[in-house]
């Protein structure tokens, strides 16, 4: 089961008896490069290996018109050892991401981040205890305050996990300002910050500056923070959560690069 749902740790053979089955590092792409560079296109910033760009798996050039972002992804090809590591490289990932697919199919991602605000975790609380319900109640009505003032967004809260229905006139309002996000790096961004951390009032929220990474991460993980602190933590399920975090952090720095561009 957790080879099928890929949580199986590619060093360890899928039987023990083929001890001979390669690592996941040997079949890692050779660093095939030196220099690491950046050019200016057209107003675009692209990342250049020994003077030639690179693209995407889709045949794009991996390139953004904001620097600071593009620096940070550039970092991620310098920082690369023997071995090209896909998964210690969260930015470009995440452009190719946004280059290859969300750029073709907006509206599809977007009607996703709606969807979320219809089931949004910020409106399902606790019955019991009395101080989970407290540290949900002070991290998480700020944020559905701010959607209603901001976005125009009221939304309907519910104790347990039973499903509420949210008003009709409250999605369509929060669907305004998520459709009116037109850089397909922010979209994609957003739709990682509202799949982490099951919110699309989160992210939207990143998206107009009211939460950086940390403050929104914090929020996300209200129940699982105290149930950590009842019972300890899990040191498996800590490392899962950090490497969450840096997809989360690089999201969240995206947004706030391209925010600041104007």
């Amino acid at each position: 089961m957790s080879d099928i749902l890929g949580e199986r740790d590619p060093n360890v053979p899928r039987d023990p008896t083929k001890v001979s089955e390669p690592s996941r590092e040997s079949q890692l792409p050779k660093r095939f490069y030196k220099a690491v560079e950046l050019g200016d296109v057209d107003g675009e910033w692209r990342v250049l290996l020994d003077g030639r760009p690179v693209k995407t798996p889709g045949k794009n050039f991996l390139a953004v018109d904001n620097k600071p972002i593009m620096e940070r992804l550039a970092a991620e090809w310098n920082a690369q050892g023997e071995r090209i590591d896909p998964l210690t490289m969260p930015m470009t990932r995440l452009v190719n991401t946004a280059l290859d697919g969300v750029a073709t199919e907006m509206q599809a991602v977007r009607e996703d981040i709606i969807r979320f605000a219809g089931t949004d975790m910020l409106c399902y609380r606790a019955g019991q205890p009395d101080d989970l319900i407290e540290i949900q109640r002070a991290t998480w009505d700020p944020l559905l305050d701010w959607a209603e003032t901001a976005l125009d967004t009221r939304l309907t809260l519910a104790e347990g996990i039973m499903h509420v229905a949210q008003p009709r006139e409250s999605i369509a309002a929060f669907g305004h300002h998520v459709k009116a996000i037109e850089h397909p790096l922010t979209l994609a961004s957003a739709h990682v910050v509202t799949t982490l951390t099951g919110s699309a009032i989160i992210a939207i929220s990143v998206c107009h500056g009211q939460r950086d990474a940390e403050a929104a991460w914090a929020a996300a993980h209200v129940d699982e923070d105290w149930n950590i602190a009842q019972w300890g933590q899990d040191y498996e399920a800590a490392d899962r959560r950090a490497a969450r975090f840096i997809d989360m952090e690089c999201a969240c720095f995206a947004i706030t690069a391209l925010s600041a561009k104007g």
